[in-house]
């Protein structure tokens, strides 16, 4: 009877952990290297924005601009959505879900986490 179980509670285990590592939240800030220029695929990054450098909105281009710091220093123009959280310039930290051009990053979504 325990030979019998043994393989499926282990299998189960074995995804569980897998699931959990895969899935759980990173607390630290993200890394702009791990993003290729040559791929448009929007992915999430947790940065720090630079708010020595300014935000400024733009109405004409329907752009909010500043830049973001990552977990190795390295500082990045972002261009984000005209329309940002309520909170955003109250937060130090903030997730960008986009892709890294060679000059910028282009936000399409800016989150408070």
């Amino acid at each position: 009877m325990v030979k019998k179980l043994f393989v499926p509670i282990m299998l189960v285990v074995v995804v569980a952990v897998i699931y959990l590592t895969y899935f759980s939240k990173k607390e630290g800030l993200g890394s702009f290297s791990d993003f290729d220029t040559n791929n448009n695929a929007n992915k999430d990054i947790r940065v720090e924005i630079v708010t020595e450098r300014g935000i400024r909105k733009d109405e004409a281009s329907g752009a909010t601009t500043f830049y973001a710091r990552d977990k190795n220093g390295v500082e990045v123009f972002v261009q984000a959505p005209l329309m940002l959280p309520p909170s955003f310039e109250m937060n130090t930290v903030v997730t960008l879900r986009g892709h890294l051009h060679k000059e910028y990053f282009h936000a399409a979504e800016v989150m408070i986490k």
